[in-house]
C-alpha cells in the first residue's frame, strides 16, 4: 500500500477514533455497570458502543475488521485478508472502572501481518497518537476540537512529531495493572546497568505511546496480551523508530495469527 492511500486511511482512522471516544465519555460519565466476558475481564457498554461506532464509520473503507468485539472470527475467514483494521475500541477496561483515565480506543491498519498505520486516541485528555512507517508519529492535544479538516496532512502540522528529545534518566514503563516476576526481574537488570533509572506505570496501550514519544526508552511485557492490545502503538511505535520485538527474538510481532494471543514483547529502539 503506498503512502497515498496509507495517509487517507490515517485520517478516517482518526475521525473514528473520536468519534468512539465521545461515545466511550458519555458512559465514562454516567453511572455504568460492568459485565464479565468469558475470559472474566470486564466488558462496558462503553465497550459495545465504542465498537459499533468504530464498524459503522470504518466498513466505508471495504476493508474487514478484527476487532476485540468480534473475537470468534474463524481464522479461516480472516487468514484470507491481506489488509485488515485491527481495533480495540477499548484498551484499558480495568483502568476505564477506575476511573483513572487511562484508556484508550486503538485502531491499526495491518498488511501480510504486519502493522503499517496506528491511531490511538485518549478519551479523557483528547490526545491523539498516529503514526506510520515513511510518514512519521504525531501526537496532537485535544483532538476533539481540532477545526473541521479533510486530510491526514492537517493533523500532521497541527501535531508533534515524535519522539521529542527529552534530558531525564534511563526510563521504564510497567503496566498499572499487570507486573509479573518477570517483568521485576527485567526492570532490576536494567538497573544494574542504570542504576539512576526510572520506572513509570501506565494503563492501557498509553505505554507503547511513552516510548514512541520519548518519554520512556523501554517497555517490557512479560504477561498475556491479545493482537488488538498492541497492533495500533506497534503501528505508531514503527513510525515513531521503534519496535515491538518478540521478547528474547530479534522478530517483531505478527499480526492476524491463527491465535491471536501475542508472545512476550519488548518495545523498545529499533536494533
Amino acid at each position: 500500500m503506498d503512502h497515498t492511500e496509507i495517509k487517507l486511511l490515517a485520517f478516517d482512522a482518526i475521525l473514528a477514533s473520536i468519534e468512539a471516544g465521545k461515545e466511550i465519555l458519555d458512559v465514562y460519565e454516567s453511572a455504568f455497570e460492568v459485565e464479565l466476558k468469558d475470559d472474566k475481564s470486564p466488558l462496558t457498554l462503553a465497550d459495545k458502543r465504542a465498537h459499533h461506532m468504530i464498524v459503522k464509520m470504518l466498513k466505508e473503507t471495504g476493508i474487514p475488521i478484527l476487532s476485540e468485539e468480534g473475537r470468534s472470527l474463524a481464522y479461516d475467514e480472516r487468514n484470507k485478508w491481506s489488509t485488515m483494521w485491527i481495533v480495540d475500541p477499548l484498551d484499558g477496561t480495568k483502568e476505564f472502572i477506575k476511573q483513572n483515565g487511562e484508556f484508550t480506543v486503538n485502531i491499526a491498519l495491518v498488511e501480510k501481518g504486519v502493522p503499517i498505520m496506528g491511531v490511538i486516541y485518549v478519551p479523557v485528555d483528547e490526545t491523539l497518537y498516529f503514526g506510520a512507517e515513511g510518514l512519521g508519529a504525531y501526537r496532537v492535544e485535544k483532538a476533539a476540537h481540532v477545526k473541521e479538516t479533510d486530510n491526514l496532512s492537517d493533523w500532521m502540522d497541527m501535531g508533534t512529531a515524535l519522539p521529542e528529545s527529552q534530558e531525564r534518566p534511563y526510563t521504564m514503563v510497567g503496566s498499572r495493572s499487570h507486573m509479573s516476576d518477570e517483568t521485576a526481574a527485567f526492570f532490576d537488570d536494567i538497573r544494574r546497568q542504570y542504576p539512576d533509572s526510572e520506572i513509570i506505570s501506565k494503563g492501557s496501550s498509553l505505554k507503547i505511546c511513552m516510548v514512541a514519544e520519548g518519554s520512556a526508552d523501554v517497555y517490557p511485557r512479560f504477561a498475556p496480551t491479545m493482537e488488538w492490545d498492541t497492533a495500533a502503538g506497534h503501528g505508531i511505535a514503527k513510525g515513531a523508530g521503534f519496535e515491538i520485538y518478540q521478547a528474547n527474538s530479534d522478530n517483531p510481532l505478527e499480526y492476524n495469527k491463527e491465535d491471536l494471543l501475542n508472545p512476550w514483547f519488548i518495545v523498545k529502539e529499533k536494533s
